[in-house]
Parts: C-alpha cells; structure tokens; sequence
C-alpha cells in the first residue's frame, strides 16, 4: 500500500462566516509531485495554511508526515519546506547571508551549514551571486534563491504557493527541472499553481473551487475520464457559430482559440464530427478534427460553466 506524506479527511476551515475550505479530503503519496489547480481564491493557500500548521482546522482531521496537525506542528516544521507566493526573503542580505540566517533557523551546526550553502549554490546557478544583495536580483534569481532556502534542511516534505507566478517561461520550466530531481530524490511537493501547462506536469493533480475538490487523480486520468469529445472547428464567422452551438445540450463548452473554434461535445454523441456537420450547414464542408484534451478542457468540466 502506498504511504502517504499527507492525508486530510473532511477539512473545514471557516472565518467567521465565510467557509475558505469546505469538507476538503486530500492524500498525497510520498514522493508524489501534487498540484493544486485552481483560480486565485479558490482556497489553496488557506488549505496549505492548515496543512502547515499555520491555521488550525475549524473541523476535520489533518496528518502531516505521521505526525496530528494543528498538535504537532512544531515537530512538523523542522521536516518542511515551505516557499510562500511572495517573495519573503531579506533584500538587504546577500545571497549567501539569507541561506545562512535561513539554516540557523534549522539548527545546522556550522560545518554543516558551510557544506548546505555551497551544495544549494551550485545546485540552483547561485555561485556567482553568493555576494549579491537580494534587493538587484532578477525575479528567476530570486525565486532560485527562495528555492536554494525552502530545501536547505532537506525537508521530507515541501510547499510550494504560486511558485512561479513572477517570471518567465524559460524560469518556470527551469524550475519545474529542479522539482522533478527534488522528486527523483525522495521529496514529496505540493504546489500550487493557476497554470495549465504547470498543473499537467504533475504526477497527481486536485482541481479546486470555492473551497471544495472538483476532481482529483493523475492528469491523464483526469483528461480520459471527462465524459467529452474535444473537436476543434475551422470555419468562418465563429462568433456567430459559438452562439449557436451553445444552444445545444449536447454541447458542454465551446471557447475560440486563434483561428478555431474549440468545441467540448458529451460523449453520448456517437459520431460528433458528422453531428456537427449534419446539424449546422454553415459547417458541412468546413475542417474538423479531434483533438486532445487539455486540463483546461477539464477545468471547465468540472468548475463553474462546465457545471451548469
């Protein structure tokens, strides 16, 4: 049987009257990289939160490592890393002086500590600014050094909030490297992200929404199991087109992309391309193909439009 990092069964985290987290179950297998799909909030800082210790659980129970949340949480933070979404490290201190601060925080004795920091530094392309001040880093450098921090104890066990919400491609696919080596090694991740292409990387994947779990499993599973056939449609006046074909039941969503019309067809439709074509004559000698799902076709699957 798979062993889990984190198992959280009905979780409701409430403020006043505002349910942030509703009747929330989460298991996370050891060494998994598990995303948290989902727009800005939907609830998964607040569910790190309470997952961290952070913030205790109105109700539910929460198991962190083998260890009872909010009770233990002080034995759980010496196995954590935790990387907030915003950048929360000193910009008056160099590189090198925030991985030192940050491993004295762990109680590193000083040989280790010097062996961590020039470890982290080649790790994450941090050598040649170990005497740089915070403050003159770039958004990828900064993010590096706030991962370079986040992993200086070798946590079993790491957060990750909007991680790279602040840079660019090129930074985010670098980054999204370092994980799956953290991955290979023995950590488990938890992420959370409103990026598709991000999301899809994952080896588990929860989508969220107001407070609740939509869907949850593997991308692919999640993507194969939709109840949709995804057909894309080149044709003119698409606009026009969209209006007409979300008057449908059978269609469940239409978006256009570019030049085409993106169309989520229910799957007891037999033949959809021939539906399309019989149903709309504007389309009987127009391209359409099948496509492969996305998670954002998923997305809209499982939360607001997708549900109504």
């Amino acid at each position: 049987m798979t062993q889990l990092a984190i198992e959280a069964v009905n979780v409701v985290k409430k403020f006043a009257d505002f349910t942030a987290i509703e009747n929330v179950t989460l298991r996370v297998p050891k060494g998994c990289i598990y995303g948290f799909l989902g727009p800005n909030g939907c609830g998964k800082s607040t569910m790190i939160r309470v997952l961290t210790g952070l913030l205790s659980p109105t109700s539910g129970e929460v198991n962190v490592l083998g260890l009872s949340i909010p009770k233990q949480t002080e034995a759980l933070r010496l196995k954590i890393g935790y990387m907030t979404q915003k950048f929360s490290l000193y910009d008056d201190l160099s590189v090198e002086e925030n991985m030192q601060f940050i491993g004295q925080i762990f109680g590193m004795n000083s040989k280790l500590l010097r062996h961590r920091i020039e470890k982290q530094l080649i790790i994450y392309g941090l050598d040649a600014l170990r005497k740089q001040r915070v403050a003159g880093m770039s958004g990828g450098q900064k993010q590096r050094l706030s991962l370079a921090c986040a992993t200086m104890h070798n946590p079993e066990l790491l957060f990750l909030d909007e991680p790279t919400s602040a840079v660019d491609p090129q930074n985010r696919r670098d980054f999204w490297e370092q994980l799956f080596d953290l991955s290979e090694q023995g950590t488990t991740i938890l992420v959370t992200t409103h990026y598709m292409d991000e999301a899809e990387r994952c080896h588990r994947l929860a989508i969220m929404e107001s407070g609740q779990i939509r869907a949850d499993g593997e991308p692919e599973m999640l993507m194969r199991d939709m109840g949709v056939n995804v057909i894309e449609v080149y044709a003119p006046n698409l606009r026009a087109l969209k209006l007409k074909l979300m008057a449908c039941k059978q269609v469940r969503s239409t978006a256009q992309q570019g030049v085409r019309l993106r169309v989520l067809i229910f799957q007891d439709v037999i033949d959809p391309i021939e539906w399309l074509k019989t149903t709309f004559t504007e389309l009987s000698h127009a391209e359409i193909n099948l496509a492969r799902p996305s998670l954002e076709d998923v997305f809209v699957c499982v939360t607001g439009e997708g549900r109504q």
